[in-house]
Order: structure tokens, then C-alpha cells, then sequence
């Protein structure tokens, strides 16, 4: 085995793949950076704390703290893709690459992993186009790059997972595009976080490619009926020729919580078999064949990690009410102004929050809500306010229970009232010297179809009431509003 003598970097650490590799990393006691755009993102993890872990942020795509991560680097993982970037996606992700490929060239970097993705013959996709590109500028570098070429990863976060998960949940009788008869080989996140743990110590000389998937071909139709078997649902699957990609990607984006720019990748990538042509890693690593039915059960046994993380704030009462029912991808809606206001007095408003105080903005709205919820048995009209000055995680404000309170920057509240699936409202002041942001949202795990329909039938009310909220909160800070930023 080739021994690893420097840090780990793991760029891209906060992705579903990312973040468990860095527990896995952590355990036998690599020294470990892990980077992401947003270094709030990094903070959030159950890993943050770790004694042997570095945290880093970075901007891939203009460069931004990338030669500075490299420090001390022997190995990376290169785990960054552009899908939720939109349809520009293929020249994000190559900006990306030539960037790291610069960083690489002046840095004393052994072996880089690079998880690309499976690449059939005669096959064109903008997706696995970039994923190949990519593979390629890396190479440039002139580092030894390990690419590992995957196709459908099977566990909690994973997109085709994830929409598979929702619309068999979600759907009793099921419309699909014909393609869904595609084929691949889904492969359990157990083995791809092996293959990868393996990949860093492999004996080898210069760069190398390598397909890693699972032992059975299965079509896309199949995975969703033994799926259904294994949480014990009966579903009709009705296939409709006429059903475009953008006919399919418009209705996902209401039956799945799975982002839309991702899930129009993966409506694309139906169109063809993703099967391996090269060679396989299993030739290279010995690892325990694990079945279809067993990656979707370990996956379903540990999806409540979502909601283990300090965005939560590892309250036990979000980890109690998170069921497998609920989309592990949250909606989500807000508003942003940029206002004079110092963070201070935004924060002494927003600390007020509730009680005989309101909410700042259509006060009569959240009273009608709260009668909805106390018509069903909730407890919203209980008003509750603690002491301003003391507000801490654990209190209560109203039906709200506190999750995070961090002075002049954040607070974070859990959604209390009767509805189906898990939510929170965040207030969010960022600081930019001149001026600050101050963001008010809303993030919903829907249950089922249910909560999908309730997400859907709020939105109107939401827009108008954090509009209303920003807007007046920055005004009762005595300032003004520079300008207004819906996203």
C-alpha cells in the first residue's frame, strides 16, 4: 500500500458524498481539510469539531483560497461538480477544473481522486460531457490523477436516489418518460466510500481510470418497484411516450424536494444506459458485494442524519419528529434586503421576535395561522415570550422552539404549528462593512404529497409575509433599505 505522508483535502466536503468520506477519513486519523464555497456550510456538519480536521473556504470557481487550502497537501479528493449552477453548468465546471489544475501545477500534491462519473460509449450529455472535460484538465496538471467514474449512488442525499425515493412514496400510480427502462448499475454509498478510502493508498504509477459500480443491472423502472417493495407500498408505473425531458423536469420539480437543476440532469441522463466500459475498480479492491435491497435499507436505517447537524442544532425534538417519509432536500423561501442598519440594532429587533410583539409585519396573518393550528389541536396561540436579553437555544417564542441564537448574526427557530413536515424560519444578518444583509426564510422538509401541496399552497402568503418582514425590520432599526433582493 502506498503510504499517505501529508493532509487529506477534501474539496467539495460539504456534498453528499463529501461529507460522509470526511467521517470516514476522520476515523482512522488522517489529518483532514475540507473546503466548500460557503464556509457557513463547513460549520454546520457534525464533523466541524474534529481535532484532526481543517476547515477551508474556498471558491472554485474564481480561485478564491484554493493555493492556501494546498498547504501541506499530499492527497485530494476531488468531489466539486456545477449541476446546481444551472444551465450553464458545463463551462462552471470547467472554470472549476483550470483552476485547480493551476493550483496543482505549483503544489506539491502526490495523488489526486477525481469522482467523475460513468461514461457509456456513444452516449452525448452536457452532464457527463463536463464530468469528462473535467477528468481531462485535471490530467493537465501534470499530477497523478485517479479518476473513479460512477454512476447512480444509492443512499440518503444521492439525487436519483432521492427522487426515486419521492415519487414512490409520494405517487400511488406513477407517469414516467418510456426512458425509465434505462439500465445501470447502482452502486451502494457504503462501497463507493470504500473504493475511494482505498484509492488514496493504491500502488500505482501515473494516472489511471477506473469504473466503480455495483454487482446487478438494473433499469431505473425496476429500482422504483423494489423500492416500493421494501417499504411495503403497492404503485402503478404507467409509461408515457409523449412525456418530453422539460415536461418531466417541470413535474418533479412538485413531486420531489430534489432541486430543479439536478433533477433535469438526471431526467436527461435516462436517456441512455449508464453502464461501465472500462475497467473495473473491483479488479483493484476487494470489497463485499452488496445488494440493491441492502444499500436502499442501510439508506433508509440512517437518513435521519439529516437533521444531526448544528443547522438543526442537534435538537433532540427536530431528530424525534424527522420521519423516512419527509423530503430530504428542504424547499425553501425568503427575502433579503441590504440596509445602513448596524448588526446591533438589526439584532435588538430581531430578538423580539413573537410574543405580544408580533412578527413585525401582517400580524393578522400569523394570528389566522395560528387559530388554523389551534382548530387541530396545536398549541399557536400559546404566547410565549422569553427574556430578550437571555434568548438562547431550547427557549421558546410562542409555538417556536429556538435552535441556534448567535448575537448580531443568527437565529434560527423551529417550526412548531401542526402541518405535514419539518420546518424552520431563520433570521440572517451578514455583515459586509458598508452595509448588511439581513435575510428572512423559510425552510420546509415536506411529508409526502401532503406536505408538498401545503408547501406549494403557503408560498403565495410566504413571498408577500418575509417581504413584509425584511422591509419593516430594517425600518424599525432607524435605517434605510439600500436594496431589496428576493432569491
Amino acid at each position: 500500500m502506498q503510504p499517505v505522508t501529508g493532509k487529506v483535502l477534501v474539496v467539495g466536503a460539504t456534498g453528499y458524498i463529501g461529507h460522509h468520506l470526511v467521517s470516514a477519513l476522520l476515523k482512522p486519523q488522517h489529518n483532514v481539510v475540507a473546503t466548500s464555497r460557503r464556509f457557513s456550510r463547513l460549520q454546520n456538519q457534525a464533523w466541524s469539531s474534529h481535532p484532526q480536521l481543517e476547515t477551508r473556504q474556498v471558491d472554485l470557481h474564481n480561485g478564491d483560497g484554493l493555493s492556501h487550502a494546498l498547504d501541506g497537501v499530499s492527497t485530494i479528493y476531488y468531489l466539486a461538480h456545477g449541476m446546481a449552477s444551472g444551465s450553464d453548468f458545463y463551462q462552471y465546471e470547467l472554470d472549476m477544473a483550470h483552476h485547480m489544475a493551476s493550483a496543482l501545477s505549483n503544489s506539491n500534491v502526490d495523488r489526486v481522486i477525481y469522482l467523475g462519473a460513468t461514461q457509456p460509449e456513444g452516449v452525448s450529455s452536457t452532464h457527463l460531457a463536463a464530468r469528462k472535460a473535467t477528468g481531462n484538465i485535471l490530467r493537465d496538471s501534470g499530477k497523478q490523477i485517479i479518476e473513479i467514474r460512477a454512476g447512480i449512488v444509492i443512499g440518503s442525499g444521492s439525487a436519483a436516489f432521492e427522487v426515486m425515493r419521492d415519487i414512490v412514496s409520494h405517487l400511488p400510480i406513477i407517469t414516467a418518460p418510456a426512458t425509465i427502462q434505462s439500465q445501470s448499475r447502482p452502486i451502494a454509498l457504503e462501497t463507493m466510500i470504500g473504493y475511494l478510502m482505498a484509492a488514496m493508498s493504491m500502488p500505482m504509477e501515473g494516472s489511471a481510470t477506473f469504473d466503480a459500480s455495483g454487482p446487478e443491472v438494473i433499469s431505473y423502472e425496476d429500482q422504483m418497484r423494489r423500492f416500493a417493495r421494501i417499504i411495503d407500498k403497492r404503485v402503478a408505473i404507467f409509461k408515457v411516450p409523449f412525456l418530453t425531458p422539460k415536461m418531466a423536469t417541470r413535474w418533479l420539480s412538485i413531486v420531489t424536494t430534489v432541486p430543479k437543476p439536478i433533477a433535469q440532469s438526471l431526467i436527461h441522463g435516462l436517456d441512455y444506459d449508464l453502464l461501465p466500459t472500462g475497467t473495473d475498480l473491483s479488479t483493484q479492491v476487494s470489497l463485499p458485494h452488496i445488494s440493491f435491497e441492502h444499500a436502499v435499507e442501510s439508506a433508509l436505517a440512517n437518513e435521519s442524519d439529516v437533521v444531526k447537524n448544528d443547522i438543526w442544532g442537534f435538537d433532540a425534538e427536530a431528530l424525534a419528529r424527522w420521519h423516512k417519509g419527509y423530503g430530504y432536500y428542504p424547499k425553501q423561501a425568503g427575502f433579503s434586503v441590504n440596509t445602513d442598519a448596524t448588526a446591533h440594532d438589526l439584532w435588538q429587533k430581531i430578538r423580539h421576535v413573537g410574543g405580544d410583539e408580533g412578527y413585525f409585519f401582517g400580524d393578522s396573518l400569523w394570528t389566522l395561522r395560528a387559530y388554523m393550528d389551534a382548530a387541530v389541536g396545536g398549541n399557536a396561540l400559546k404566547k410565549r415570550r422569553p427574556d430578550p436579553e437571555s434568548l438562547k437555544a431550547g427557549d421558546y417564542i410562542d409555538s417556536w422552539k429556538v435552535l441556534r441564537c448567535e448575537k448580531n448574526q443568527h437565529l434560527s427557530l423551529l417550526f412548531g404549528m401542526k402541518a405535514p413536515g419539518l420546518g424552520r424560519l431563520e433570521f440572517t444578518i451578514v455583515d459586509h462593512g458598508e452595509h448588511r444583509t439581513l435575510d428572512i426564510r423559510a425552510w420546509w422538509h415536506p411529508a409526502g404529497f401532503l406536505g408538498l401541496l401545503y408547501w406549494f399552497a403557503m408560498m403565495p402568503a410566504h413571498l408577500f409575509i418575509f417581504r413584509g418582514m425584511a422591509f419593516s425590520l430594517a425600518k424599525k432599526s432607524g435605517a434605510k433599505v439600500i436594496t431589496p433582493s428576493h432569491r
